[in-house]
């Protein structure tokens, strides 16, 4: 005996179409938030310093950076490769359009210190007022 009838259920519907629709947006947003690293894609390991610098401010003159790595080609200016020729004379160039400019160097541990002297000394040659190191932080006594 049968005293209530069951209707049958159906299973609720998803729409996909909305749920692209949603990815999509949240996808876009991804990729217009994010932020990339202006440093080219180099293996280096930087030294240590056992005393962390204070924070860096946002400064108005930003450094021009010389990366020296362990292998050919030795000198990088930003993202470009560079000869100690051609250094000499983009940093002569760059230090007659900005008289405060700053050059700091990115050399590896491994690398040769003669490169790292080649390049303060081209740098003091093009007359570059101030010469910085970046150190990797974060190592306290």
């Amino acid at each position: 005996m049968r005293f209530s009838t069951r209707k049958r259920r159906s299973p609720p519907g998803v729409i996909i179409v909305s749920l692209i629709d949603i990815l999509i947006v949240l996808l876009i947003f991804l990729m217009v938030t994010t932020t990339f690293k202006d440093t080219p894609a180099l293996r280096i390991t930087l030294p240590e310093a056992r005393v962390a610098d204070t924070k860096p401010g946002v400064s108005d003159n930003p450094p021009i950076v010389v990366t020296v790595t362990t292998n050919q080609p030795w000198l990088y200016l930003g993202k470009l490769p560079v000869t100690i020729d051609r250094l000499q004379t983009e940093l002569t160039e760059r230090a007659k359009a900005n008289p405060n400019a700053i050059l700091a160097i990115r050399a590896d541990t491994e690398a040769a210190y003669g490169n790292v002297v080649k390049v303060t000394e081209v740098a003091r040659l093009a007359q570059v007022k101030e010469i910085k190191a970046y150190l990797k932080r974060g190592i306290r006594p």
